[in-house]
């Protein structure tokens, strides 16, 4: 076996050992698990997730996970706790203590204190006999056969377990609380998925580029109107609604029909009925009506009224995609 296949054939086995051990997972799950989801759920305060070592690490995942799908989460360090940061704690707070042994030195000090604050403990660990599982109110069992680690000491299988142990209560709170995509977006307004969570096809428009001839425009005017908004295309009003379209690629067709064409005018090469979408529609329904149609441009409508043209170049730019 050479050097590469050698090192393949470890990760496959690793990946296999931690695939093997969440897939038991589900085996595992108990009325415990459903009892402590509904107490976060009804839970009045906000929840405080802690562990030590790997599992700390877990534990700050998993409370990223659950502030972005509505459940307020902090982070408490185990070994900080009984230096000041139990103070974060609050009456109405429930408690997630992470820990794969269930008796560390740190969780069997911080325990008891969460027990005389009377919070609701959850505990997630590999170890029901522990300590930490017999003071926990629900156990969330992540107990492994071993660690992909090939001595069988590096976390790995262990805190894979635990953090998808945090990503099962994360999505069946959003579940209870009928956490939505407009929900998601609150919390995720930057970056490429804030945009497209929230971005509205109104709020990409420019109002010093709103190219518009009516049916009477002459050809030439038609041709100055287009390349001065630099869109590559102008609406067609009538009456103050848009009745049809001119693209380049419009006038590039006439240009090879005609030899003479300054007696032509908007109405004489439209395209009738073209593609709209309203001002109030997220960015990304426009980005898909552009592929559905494979165009390049959508005339905006703020009910009936024309609002400008938007252009998919517009929404590359922006990052969307």
């Amino acid at each position: 076996m050479t050097r590469e296949e050698n090192i393949l054939a470890l990760a496959k086995k690793a990946i296999l050992s931690e695939s093997k051990s969440i897939a038991k997972l589900a085996d595992m799950l108990d009325s415990s698990f459903a009892d402590a989801t509904q107490a976060i759920y009804n839970g009045k305060g906000r929840l405080i997730v802690s562990g030590i070592g790997k599992s700390a690490i877990i534990a700050q995942k998993i409370v990223a996970t659950m502030n972005s799908t509505g459940t307020p989460s902090l982070f408490l360090h185990a070994s900080e706790a009984i230096h000041g940061d139990l103070g974060m704690l609050q009456k109405d707070d429930i408690c997630i203590c992470i820990s794969k042994s269930g008796n560390s030195p740190e969780i069997k000090v911080l325990v008891p204190l969460l027990k005389r604050f009377g919070n609701v403990l959850i505990a997630i660990t590999g170890n029901r006999s522990s300590f930490l599982a017999k003071e926990a109110d629900h156990v969330l069992n992540t107990t492994i056969e071993a660690e992909a680690c090939p001595l069988n000491l590096a976390p790995t299988n262990s805190t894979t377990a635990q953090l998808v142990m945090g990503d099962a209560l994360a999505v069946c709170l959003m579940e209870l609380r009928d956490f939505k995509a407009e929900d998601f977006a609150i919390y995720h307004p930057g970056g490429a998925l804030g945009k497209k969570l929230l971005l509205r096809v109104g709020d990409m428009l420019e109002n010093s580029l709103k190219p518009m001839v009516s049916l009477a425009t002459p050809i030439k005017k038609v041709i100055f109107e287009i390349s001065e908004k630099r869109l590559g295309v102008t609406a067609v009003l009538d009456d103050n609604q848009v009745v049809g379209i001119i693209t380049d690629g419009d006038i590039r067709r006439m240009l090879n029909e005609r030899d003479h064409f300054a007696d032509l005018t908007a109405a004489d090469i439209m395209s009738r009925n073209p593609k709209t979408i309203q001002s109030t529609a997220m960015v990304v329904d426009a980005l898909n009506v552009l592929e559905d149609f494979s165009i390049t441009q959508l005339v905006v409508l703020e009910k009936k009224e024309y609002k400008g043209i938007l252009h998919l170049h517009d929404i590359l730019k922006e990052g969307i995609v």
